[in-house]
């Protein structure tokens, strides 16, 4: 009975840690992908308008922080003339945000 009780709670936890996961992925898709693409290559039409880096390279992805991801992510990012270059995201909390981040960084190859 022990047993199937705490394989029962294991369970629960490797299906809400996958479901977290799946998150990050729909969240990206939903607020990333339009720019920088669902590899992070940034070759999309608006990406390359932009001139979005290679998030894929792991080169650009050891040139920021988690820390500075995150900043960008919540607070958007402006450019030298204070015109803005990405949104801060919407109707995500900080955990959702960091799971974000945590995506981003699968993309390295």
């Amino acid at each position: 009975m022990k047993k199937t009780i705490l394989l029962s709670i294991g369970l629960v936890f490797a299906t809400a840690l996958c479901s977290r996961a799946a998150d990050a992925k729909e969240n990206f898709e939903a607020t990333c992908a339009k720019c920088h693409g669902t590899d992070g290559k940034g070759q999309t039409k608006m990406g390359q308008k932009l001139n979005i880096k290679d998030f894929s390279d792991a080169k650009v992805q050891a040139s920021f922080t988690d820390e500075q991801a995150f900043k960008a992510l919540k607070e958007g990012l402006k450019d030298a003339d204070d015109k803005t270059r990405m949104k801060p995201v919407e109707n995500l909390s900080d955990d959702d945000i960091k799971a974000l981040v945590k995506y981003f960084r699968t993309l390295k190859q």
